[in-house]
């Protein structure tokens, strides 16, 4: 009995574990385009990448953006990853969102969750969170919040993730 009890615990915490690594099918919609995509296919296979969740109420959100864009050419000289940032705002901000966008020039994909569905799929609770997708399309990496710094241990954890 006491086997088959820890076999269930195994395989259910495996199979949590990989539906947790699994990138969700749900949509988001393009800030600059205003199309709409899956979340799945926003994500290059091949390559590195991370994606920035933020809001526009959430000021260490754009510290974190703003400190990775200063910082992105230099990682890039290093390692090849792709960049993009995901609003967690909802219907009534989207505009917001793309001004705020388009006003810091952002030149790497933005899209918004307007239903926080992506969010909810990720199962996490506030913004900042950042995630890293590998070269298989998985979920390699997850940080929650942002202060000056993280953004070291960011780039080590895009490295690792690219070389492997």
């Amino acid at each position: 009995m006491k086997k088959t009890i820890s076999l269930a615990v195994a395989l259910l915490m495996g199979c949590a574990a990989f539906a947790q690594s699994e990138l969700p099918t749900t949509e988001l919609k393009d800030l600059k385009t205003k199309k709409k995509v899956e979340f799945n296919n926003t994500i290059e296979k091949g390559k590195v990448t991370v994606v920035s969740f933020w809001a526009t109420w959430c000021v260490n959100c754009k510290l974190e953006i703003r400190t990775t864009r200063k910082k992105m050419a230099d990682w890039k000289k290093e390692v090849d990853f792709n960049y993009a940032t995901i609003s967690i705002d909802d219907s009534k901000l989207e505009n917001m969102a793309a001004a705020y966008a388009k006003t810091e020039g952002w030149d790497f994909p933005a899209y918004i969750d307007v239903n926080s569905e992506v969010k909810r799929s990720l199962n996490f609770e506030d913004p900042p969170f950042t995630m890293i997708v590998d070269k298989n399309g998985k979920i390699a990496y997850t940080h929650t919040g942002f202060k000056l710094g993280d953004e070291e241990e960011l780039f080590k954890k895009i490295k690792e993730i690219a070389a492997k």
